[in-house]
């Protein structure tokens, strides 16, 4: 028979002969040249060829990184330069270390975890960088027919996670400190929950101001469902009709125009005023409690910690998970899959019981023909009544 794992490119052959059970990948993308080659197995070793099921030695790691895994990303991540950037990093971490010279098709979890150990001085996100590429490229060896089966790798613990939710207070005193274009870059982020790069690429013509409020088309992204549409709250309203007015109400042209080489907000600038941000609020709150001790009086505030600025994006998302169900949230987000969007969703105890207080406060619900009936019955402490024809 011939068949196909599920998400995989290539059809496999499998059988029974002279009581061994066979299993090969035929490398072929199409059921009939599948059985094709499933004829031409069977045929062979009904003449004793047996070297037909021996497969030729596998590749090892480097080289597999270097003729088959890098030009394939370098391909497939073109207009994509951090992800590319990343695998290439990752790449060069795994060739330089000892799994480069296994082949391909020996590597195991095991090894994973000791390459974890042997860099165990460098941070986890480091680690799992090369991890998370050695994982991409031992996946795409077996839908390449390379491997027999998949390797499950492991990640390191304790990589950084953006698991921070900024207060009302922490995010007023931040904005005010805040120096342009990076203060509107921020209102942003914290008003849309948009990624910092779709912040940093928005462009006017996806951009729809009217007289009360708009709509911000997120047009390209890391996968399909990145691209939506986005109303907006009044301070993103705001801020966008001011720097569109003060911009001449351009039609098309960047929304955060700089002097880099791409012409708009980059990451670089981005990061360097969220920096000087943090600083700036800290030296104020130094001198705030420097003169309340000098006065005889108990320092009134506490520096604000240090966050990357993705936390915004998680602080925004965050803040809408009571309004909405996940699945709307993962809309909102630019999530391909729920499981990311549960991040960002941390329901309390209040939150449960309000659930349940207006689940069963029902009162009513609609059926087939717009008729309304009860959805639930009112509560009573009698005994149910039943009736002589249900008995």
């Amino acid at each position: 028979m011939i068949y196909k794992l599920k998400g995989r490119k290539y059809y496999r052959v499998k059988f029974m002969f002279k009581g061994e059970a066979i299993h090969k990948c035929t490398r072929a993308t199409d059921a009939k040249t599948a059985r094709s080659i499933e004829s031409k197995i069977r045929s062979e070793l009904a003449r004793g060829n047996w070297g037909i099921l021996e497969l030729k030695p596998a590749l090892t790691l480097a080289e597999f990184l270097k003729k088959d895994f890098l030009p394939f990303t370098r391909t497939r991540f073109a207009s994509k330069a951090k992800t590319l950037d990343y695998y290439e990093y990752g790449a060069d971490r795994l060739c330089t270390s000892d799994l480069a010279k296994l082949r391909i098709t020996e590597i195991t979890g095991k090894d994973a975890t000791q390459f974890a150990a042997r860099y165990a001085s460098l941070s986890a996100s480091t680690i799992n960088c090369g991890l998370r590429t050695l994982r991409r490229a031992l996946n795409l060896a077996f839908e390449w027919g390379k491997l027999e089966k998949p390797v499950r790798i492991p990640l390191a613990k304790g990589e950084r996670q953006r698991s921070r939710v900024l207060s009302d207070a922490e995010i007023k005193l931040y904005l005010d400190n805040c120096r342009q274009p990076w203060k509107d870059a921020a209102t942003l982020i914290l008003g849309t929950g948009m990624r910092p790069g779709e912040v940093y690429r928005l462009r006017w013509e996806f951009v729809l101001l009217n007289g009360s409020g708009g709509l911000i088309q997120v047009s390209e992204g890391k996968s399909k469902s990145a691209r939506r549409l986005l109303p907006m709250v009044p301070d993103v309203y705001r801020m966008l009709r001011d720097r569109h007015e003060a911009q001449g109400k351009p039609t098309d042209r960047w929304v955060f125009p700089t002097t880099a080489k791409g012409g708009h907000l980059e990451q670089g600038t981005g990061k360097t005023q969220h920096s000087a941000a943090i600083a700036k609020v800290n030296a104020e709150t130094v001198k705030t409690n420097a003169k309340r001790e000098a006065a005889g009086e108990k320092p009134l505030l506490l520096p604000l910690p240090a966050f990357e600025p993705y936390v915004m994006r998680h602080t925004a998302l965050t803040l809408m998970s009571p309004f909405c169900d996940a699945f709307t949230l993962a809309r909102i987000a630019g999530h391909s899959s729920i499981t990311i969007t549960q991040r960002y969703c941390h329901p309390q105890a209040d939150a449960v019981e309000a659930a349940f207080s207006k689940f069963g406060n029902r009162s009513e619900v609609v059926t087939d023909g717009g008729h309304h009936e009860n959805a639930l019955p009112p509560a009573s402490n009698e005994p149910a009544q039943v009736s002589n024809s249900a008995a």
